[in-house]
C-alpha cells in the first residue's frame, strides 16, 4: 500500500512539474478529475466534497484545510467561489477512499491537482474528518459541466410533511401529513409499502418532534385512492373534512428502510422510481406520519397537562448559551451540581438523545470545542457513545472524567430540528444599516386569516431582554441593544404604532409570548422616532463571578472614618454612615475579591460610549456604567439587611487566558470592556470592595453578588449572572462558605442552601 501510495505521490510530482511546461499529448491522456458535493443536511451549493479518481470516489481530509482549498474545489464544480468550509464530517461521513489529505493550495490553481497535498491516496485520517466547502450561489458563467454528477438520482434533501386535514393546514406546527420530499421544481411522494415506526420517528425527528404516534391509515385511504366523488364526499362527511381537492400524487421513493437514529432520511436505505412512475406504488399509498410536539411546541390542553405532569421532576440535562431554541452548551445534573461533557467522540448520535430527551427532533449538528461558550464548574462525561435509541443521555456508555483529560474548551453543544411555527414571518425590521439591525415592525390580526396589518412597537420600557426575544424571533442570534428611539433611522411607509407595554422574561420565542397590552394601546409617545429598535448579534458576551476566590478571601476590616471620604461621596456605605460623628469612628466592611470572567464568544462592552462615561475624581478613572453589581447580605428569608451598595467600576482585562491579548485598561481614559477569555479583578483591598455591615446583628446570612443587575448589556445567559454564599457572623469574625453560582446546584440542594424562594439567579420570578 506504502508503495502504491508513493508511487501516486511521484505521479503528482511529475504532473506538476509537467504543468510548467507546455502541454504535450501525453497530459490528455490523464483522466480529468470529477467532482461532486454529497451528504446530508445540505443545500445545492454545499456539502461534502468528493472527487472521483482512479476510477473511484473519495473524499478530502480536513488537516490543514482552507478557505483557498474550497476557492479552487467551488470553481472546479462550477461555482465562481467558495464563501467557507466546513470539517469533522459536518454534511456526514463519506465512505470509500480518502483520496487528498495536507492540500495546501494558494487560491488562484486551476485544478486541485494544482495543488500540494500528501499524494493520492496516502492519508492518516477516517472519514469523520471528511472535509466539505461552501460555494458562493453562482455559477461561472458558460461553464461546461463536463463532470456533472447526477445527483438526483442518489439524493434527498429537503422533506416536508403536507397537512391534508381541513382547518390542519393554517395550524402550526404541522404534526401529522403526508411526507413529501422535493422533486425538481415540486413535491413527490414516498409509497408507504413496508413504511415502519422507525422511519416516522426519523421524518418526526427530522420536523422537530421527539417521537412518533400511530396514524390512522385507512383515513387517509380515502383521499389517495379514486372513487366516485359521491362516495368520497359521504365517506368523509362523517369524518374530519379532508383537503377538498384530491391532489395528483408523484411518488419518487419506496422501499425505505430506516433504523431509527437516522438524524435525515438520506441516511437511511431507499430506492427510486426510475422513468415513468404513474403505475407505481400500486398496493400502497403516500407515506403518512404523526408526530408527538415537545412540551415547547404542544398545542392541545390535554397534551400540555400530560407534558407539565411529565415536567414535574427536574430534568437532569440542559442547553446553555444558544440563541436559538434548541441549541447550546449541554449540561448534565450530577451530585447535585451542573456541570459539562467534553467532546471527544461527540458526534450527531449522542446529540439526537438530547434533543429528543429534551423535547426537540433529532440533531442538525454536534458542535465541538466550545462553539456556545465555555461552561463553569465540573465537566461530568467524557467519549459519550450513543447508538441513538436510548431514551437518555444517562443510558449511553460514557467515561468519567479526569482532570487531566478535558478542558471546558472543549464542551460540548447540540443544534437540534425544531418545528416550523412560523414566528418569524410575524416581524421584520426596517430602516438599519444592515440586516441585523432597524426599527421592529410587527403583524397583528394575521392569526384570523386575514392579510396581517404591519405596525410599530412601543419604545417605552423597551429593553435588552425584549430586544433578545425579537432577534430570537427574528433568526438573528442576541440582541446587542434594545433601543428606545429610532429617529435616526429611515423612515418607512409603517407609522402606526400596534404593540404596546411589551415586558419579555428573556425566553419567549415571540413577542406574542411576552406580556403586552393587548389591543389596548398605552404609548405616551407614539410618533415613529419613539418606536422600539434592535440590534443583533451572533454572538454575546457572558460573565460570571469566580465563585471560589470570594469564599477565599472574604474578611472583616474596621475602617476608620477619615480614610472613607471617597467610599461616601460614591455611596458605597450604608445611609446610617451620614450621621456617624465624621471624622471619628469607623464602619464595619465586610471585604472580599471579585473577579469577573467573560465566558461567552463576544467581548463585554459597555452600553454607553465615551461620551457619557463619568469621571471620578476620588478614583482617578471613568466609570463607564452606573450599575455593575448589586452587593447585598441576606437573611435565610430573602430579606436584605445590610443595604447592599451598588457598584459602578472601570472594565478592564486583567488577566487572560494563555493565548488571549489584553484590549482593554481603563488607563488614560482607554477603552473599556471584558475580552473573551479574560477577566477584571477587583481585589478585596480596593475602594467600595466590600459590604457595609456596621448594622447587622450577629447571625445566619446570604452573601449575594449580581452582575450586569439591570441587563444593561446583552449576555447570552443570564441565569449564571448571581453568585451566593452562606455566612455565620458572631459579631466578631465572619465564616463565608459554600460559595456557588446562583443556577450550579440542583433544586434540591438549592433548597437546602436557603429556605426562601429568592434569586436564584438575576431574573426577576
Amino acid at each position: 500500500m506504502a508503495g502504491a501510495a508513493g508511487a501516486a505521490g511521484r505521479a503528482v510530482d511529475v504532473e506538476q512539474r509537467r504543468a510548467a511546461t507546455p502541454p504535450s499529448p501525453t497530459r490528455s491522456s490523464v483522466p480529468p478529475l470529477k467532482f461532486r458535493l454529497a451528504g446530508y443536511p445540505r443545500k445545492h451549493n454545499e456539502g461534502r466534497i468528493e472527487v472521483f479518481y482512479n476510477e473511484e470516489w473519495g473524499t478530502i481530509c480536513d488537516d490543514d484545510f482552507t478557505l483557498a482549498n474550497a476557492q479552487v474545489l467551488c470553481r472546479q464544480l462550477g461555482f465562481v467561489g467558495a464563501t467557507g468550509w466546513a470539517h469533522s464530517a459536518k454534511y456526514g461521513k463519506g465512505v470509500g477512499r480518502i483520496w487528498l489529505d495536507n492540500v495546501n493550495c494558494a487560491g488562484n490553481e486551476k485544478s486541485i491537482r494544482d495543488c500540494k497535498h500528501r499524494g493520492w491516496g496516502n492519508s492518516d485520517c477516517s472519514h469523520e474528518e471528511d472535509a466539505g466547502v461552501i460555494c458562493k450561489d453562482e455559477r461561472i458563467p458558460g461553464f461546461k459541466d463536463s463532470n456533472v454528477i447526477e445527483t438526483e438520482q442518489s439524493h434527498v434533501e429537503e422533506v416536508r410533511l403536507r397537512a391534508v386535514v381541513s382547518g390542519a393546514q393554517r395550524r402550526l406546527p404541522v404534526t401529522e401529513g403526508i411526507v413529501e420530499v422535493r422533486y425538481k421544481d415540486g413535491w413527490a411522494q414516498i409509497c408507504d409499502e413496508g413504511w415502519d415506526s422507525k422511519n416516522s420517528r426519523v421524518i418526526c425527528g427530522m420536523m422537530g418532534f421527539p417521537t412518533e404516534k400511530k396514524v390512522n391509515r385507512n383515513f387517509y385511504k380515502l383521499a389517495s385512492k379514486s372513487q366516485p366523488k359521491q362516495k368520497r364526499r359521504e365517506d368523509l362527511g362523517s369524518r374530519k373534512r379532508l383537503f377538498a381537492e384530491r391532489q395528483q400524487l408523484n411518488y419518487r421513493l419506496h422501499s425505505v428502510s430506516c433504523t431509527g437514529t437516522e438524524v435525515h432520511i438520506s441516511m437511511c436505505t431507499f430506492q427510486f422510481y426510475r422513468g415513468n412512475s404513474s403505475a407505481a406504488c400500486s398496493t400502497g399509498m403516500p407515506a403518512v406520519v404523526s408526530c408527538l410536539p415537545g412540551p415547547l411546541f404542544a398545542t392541545g390542553s390535554a397534551q400540555k397537562k400530560k407534558q407539565r405532569q411529565q415536567q414535574q421532576s427536574q430534568p437532569r440535562i440542559r442547553l446553555k448559551g444558544g440563541a436559538k431554541a434548541g441549541e447550546g452548551r449541554v449540561e448534565v445534573l450530577k451530585n447535585n451540581e451542573w456541570g459539562t461533557i467534553c467532546d471527544d467522540r461527540w458526534n450527531l448520535l449522542s446529540a439526537s438523545v438530547v434533543c429528543r430527551e429534551l423535547g426537540f427532533g433529532s440533531a442538525k449538528e454536534a458542535l465541538t470545542g466550545a462553539r456556545m461558550g465555555q461552561g463553569t464548574g465540573p465537566i461530568h462525561l467524557n467519549e459519550v457513545q450513543c447508538l441513538g435509541t436510548e431514551k437518555s443521555l444517562w443510558s449511553c456508555p460514557f467515561k468519567n472524567i479526569t482532570q487531566e483529560d478535558c478542558k471546558h474548551t472543549e464542551d460540548a453543544a447540540v443544534r437540534c430540528n425544531i418545528p416550523y411555527m412560523g414566528y418569524e414571518n410575524l416581524i421584520r425590521l426596517s430602516g438599519g444599516r444592515s440586516r441585523f439591525e432597524g426599527r421592529v415592525e410587527v403583524a397583528v390580526g394575521a392569526a384570523e386569516g386575514d392579510e396581517p396589518r404591519w405596525g410599530l412597537v412601543c419604545g417605552e420600557g423597551w429593553g435588552t431582554l425584549e430586544a433578545m426575544v425579537a432577534c430570537r424571533q427574528l433568526g438573528l442570534g442576541f440582541a446587542n441593544h434594545g433601543l428606545q428611539e429610532t429617529w435616526y433611522w429611515d423612515a418607512s411607509n409603517v407609522t402606526e404604532m400596534v404593540l404596546s407595554g411589551v415586558k419579555c422574561a428573556g425566553h419567549e420565542l415571540s413577542l406574542n409570548h411576552c406580556q403586552h397590552h393587548g389591543s389596548s394601546l398605552n404609548c405616551r409617545n407614539t410618533g415613529t422616532r419613539f418606536a422600539a429598535g434592535v440590534i443583533c448579534s451572533e454572538t454575546a458576551s457572558d460573565l460570571l463571578l469566580h465563585a471560589p476566590l470570594v469564599q477565599e478571601t472574604a474578611y472583616i476590616e474596621d475602617r476608620p472614618l477619615h480614610m472613607l471620604y471617597c467610599a461616601a461621596e460614591e455611596n458605597c456605605l450604608s445611609s446610617s454612615a451620614r450621621h456617624a460623628n465624621w471624622p471619628y469612628g469607623h464602619r464595619r466592611l465586610l471585604r472580599f475579591s471579585s473577579q469577573i470572567h467573560n465566558n461567552g464568544r463576544a467581548d463585554f462592552r459597555p452600553k454607553a460610549g465615551r461620551h457619557s462615561w463619568v469621571w471620578h475624581e476620588c478614583h482617578r478613572h471613568y466609570h463607564s456604567m452606573d450599575i455593575f453589581t448589586h452587593y447585598d447580605i441576606l437573611t435565610p428569608n430573602g430579606t436584605k439587611v445590610a443595604e447592599g451598595h451598588k457598584a459602578s467600576f472601570c472594565l478592564e482585562d486583567t488577566e487572560c487566558e494563555e493565548d488571549v491579548a489584553k484590549r482593554y485598561e481603563c488607563a488614560n481614559f482607554g477603552e473599556q470592556g471584558i475580552t473573551v477569555g479574560c477577566w477584571d479583578l477587583y481585589r478585596h483591598d480596593i475602594d467600595c470592595q466590600w459590604i457595609d455591615i456596621t448594622d447587622v446583628k450577629p447571625g445566619n446570612y446570604i452573601l449575594q453578588v449580581v452582575i450586569n443587575p439591570n441587563f444593561e448589556v446583552a449576555e447570552s445567559d443570564f441565569t449564571n449572572n448571581a453568585m451566593k454564599c452562606n455566612c455565620k457572623y458572631d459579631g466578631h469574625r465572619i465564616w463565608v462558605h459554600s460559595c456557588h453560582i446562583g443556577d450550579a446546584l440542583s433544586e434540591e440542594a438549592s433548597k437546602r442552601f436557603e429556605q426562601y424562594p429568592g434569586q436564584l439567579n438575576n431574573q426577576i420570578s
